[in-house]
């Protein structure tokens, strides 16, 4: 019982400190030393120093301002209007059309961006005024910008994997392979449901444009090169075992900057708008995770998230009785909290339960990736959302009506690795054994 009335409390004070507007991580720290302070014998000064440094020091750290600075200068370059002009002319033929352009794109910038905020931008600024000017449905083409563009979270290189692979103590490059199959599953899924949508509804979908021929084509295909490039350079070299993940952001850094300064779009006011959005971001996610590191700390000292874990374990549900569970609480907690937050005030707990449970930590991993991409979709705190109702005017409940379908495709994803884990852990296995 005092277990119970000492996490309320927590629970409680957490709420009242984010609900006054302070910063997340000021208020994790806050509610870390609150609970050292009052429930704990140990010196709470010295604690909070050593944790902080040690969290906000840490070397695999080192990619995360890496990949954002690289999305933030793709962001700012040629490379979405290219990625149109060489994918439009092998959607034409397809049931759907030029809605897949949506899909199509955003999984192959997922694999160079990380953000699923940044992929979902960069997409729509390319694909909104070309599928409107075409006379494509609005609630498809906001839906299925909103659904694709979360798979920046999934395919990698992924910030939020980088966040839980620091949280959980889990190989950042095996949480990245472990991605790929799950990540290209989901946008298959979404390109079948725009198919499926098309042959209902083919009085919906606009006459295609001119035809052109295969050889017209492969040439247009030369706009993907620079794409095909930096993908090759990042997740290539990883897979290959040639570099870590923080070296091969810092290639893609160089790549980004080199793709850029070629197609003459690498200004100075470019260069310096891409620096300081990326260190803006990083400082945000650097200072969460340390006043994170805190609270767990802090956590652990309370005893909280072992006894809740017996707790859990007490009730004798199955490792699917857990995910089902914990899918629910994660969906609920992304209504009001975002990915990056959702992610580092959980684990403490949760990862207690996900071992006790033998669940495999990298599959896990990719889980939470998954439940967090669905939260991006949900409102009131979707990140998607707020993206795409700058760029459309549209309100956030027609905009989260729109995207329905893709999460429910989300929910059947999360059934399907749970059902088959092997497509999650078979790429990192395999690469293992390598």
């Amino acid at each position: 019982m005092e277990q119970i009335l000492i996490s309320v409390f927590l629970i409680v004070a957490l709420l009242a400190v984010l609900a006054c507007g302070l910063w997340i991580g000021f208020g994790l720290m806050a509610v870390g030393w609150v609970a050292m302070m009052l429930f704990t014998a140990r010196p709470v000064g010295d604690a909070m120093v050593t944790t902080i440094w040690g969290a906000s020091s840490s070397w695999t750290l080192t990619s995360l301002p890496m990949f954002i600075w690289m999305g933030e200068i793709l962001f700012r370059t040629k490379l979405s209007e290219s990625m149109f002009l060489g994918l439009s002319p092998w959607m034409q033929r397809l049931p759907g059309r030029l809605l897949h352009t949506n899909i199509v794109g955003c999984t192959i910038f997922a694999a160079i961006s990380g953000s699923s905020a940044a992929t979902c931008a960069t997409i729509g600024k390319m694909t909104i005024p070309e599928l409107r000017k075409r006379g494509y449905p609005e609630d498809k083409i906001v839906g299925t910008l909103a659904g694709a563009g979360t798979l920046g979270l999934l395919i990698p290189p992924s910030i939020i994997m980088i966040v839980y692979g620091v949280a959980a103590d889990q190989s950042i490059a095996q949480l990245f392979i472990a991605g790929v199959i799950p990540g290209l599953m989901l946008s298959a899924m979404f390109m079948a449901y725009v198919i499926v949508w098309a042959v209902l509804n083919p009085d919906r979908v606009p006459k295609p444009d001119a035809v052109i021929g295969l050889w017209e084509k492969i040439y247009a295909a030369r706009h993907l090169i620079p794409a095909i490039f930096l993908i090759v350079v990042v997740l290539g070299s990883i897979y290959a075992g040639i570099a870590t993940a923080t070296e091969a952001a810092a290639m893609g850094v160089v790549g980004a900057l080199l793709l850029s300064g070629v197609q003459g779009s690498l200004t100075r006011e470019a260069f310096v708008a891409s620096l300081l959005g990326a260190t803006r971001l990083s400082c945000m996610i650097a200072l969460i995770l340390a006043g994170a590191a805190f609270l767990t700390l802090a956590m652990g000292y309370t005893g909280l998230p072992r006894h809740l874990a017996e707790w859990i374990s007490s009730l004798g549900l199955s490792p699917y009785a857990l995910i089902a569970v914990l899918t629910l609480f994660y969906v609920v907690l992304g209504c009001f909290l975002d990915g990056i937050s959702m992610v580092v005030l959980t684990m403490a707990v949760v990862l207690p339960m996900i071992e006790r449970a033998g669940i495999d930590l990298v599959w896990f991993g990719i889980f939470v990736v998954l439940v967090v991409e669905m939260a991006q979709i949900t409102p009131p705190v979707g990140f998607n959302l707020f993206v795409l109702q700058g760029m459309t005017g549209h309100q956030i409940t027609y905009i989260g009506r729109a995207t329905t379908p893709l999460f429910l495709l989300m929910v059947a994803a999360v059934a399907a690795i749970t059902i088959w884990p092997e497509i999650v852990t078979f790429l990192p296995k395999r690469m293992l054994r390598g």
